[in-house]
């Protein structure tokens, strides 16, 4: 499988939303990545379910939501009913995660599960066999355009090797620091998924620089 490319929302003009809505459209991307921040898991606050809903009647793309948020089990059906096709819980955040992944696919999206930079990729062991996606986190969770955290690629070698060995369909997703530098090692160690803000957005031509990161 070619690996995916998703723009992350956080990134875009809010003032132009529609506009940049419509750019990822007609790009080369493949999902709409969405970051939702509840100023308690992170020292950041986002948007919510209005904003998913007006994101989910425009786009043409599946939307992968990833909550940086407490007690996201309390959620789950809200956020399917707003659009998600994806969600993605952290793993820091989820005391009962088992629960936490039967509950997403029992509301018919995929479940994803988001591990900080300081978290070990054995804790997701038992795990690996029952979720869709893992989003590691290569940078700080809360703010974007932060500097890429160079120890990922160890966590992505170590996930790898856990996939193979559990027979996991898992794909992995890395979030924070994706750039036109360091996007072909990052697939070469074998990421999945590429969730590209500042990169895509800040570009003087966004479309280009997906079908770059879409270039193996």
């Amino acid at each position: 499988m070619s690996h995916l490319v998703a723009p992350s929302v956080l990134s875009a003009d809010f003032s132009n939303l529609q506009r940049d809505v419509e750019l990822i459209n007609s790009s080369k991307a493949d999902w709409f990545h969405v970051d939702i921040m509840d100023g308690v898991f992170v020292p950041n606050i986002s948007f919510g379910f209005p904003v998913l809903k007006a994101l989910k009647k425009y786009a043409t793309k599946p939307l992968d939501v990833h909550l940086m948020i407490v007690e996201p089990d309390k959620y789950v059906q809200t956020f399917k009913e707003a659009g998600a096709d994806v969600l993605t819980v952290h793993i820091e955040a989820c005391p009962h995660l088992h629960r936490s992944i039967q509950n997403i696919k029992a509301c018919g999206m995929k479940a994803g599960v988001a591990i900080n930079p300081h978290t070990s990729t054995q804790l997701l062991h038992d795990l690996i066999a029952d979720i869709d996606l893992v989003c590691v986190m290569s940078v700080n969770p809360g703010f974007g355009g932060q500097k890429f955290i160079e120890n990922t690629y160890r966590k992505i070698s170590e996930l790898k090797q856990m996939i193979s060995e559990r027979n996991s369909s898992a794909l992995i997703e890395i979030d924070g620091g994706v750039d036109l530098i360091n996007y072909k090692k990052l697939l070469e160690a074998g990421a999945n998924v590429l969730v590209a803000g500042n990169t895509v957005f800040s570009s003087a031509n966004p479309l280009q620089t997906i079908v770059e990161l879409k270039t193996v």
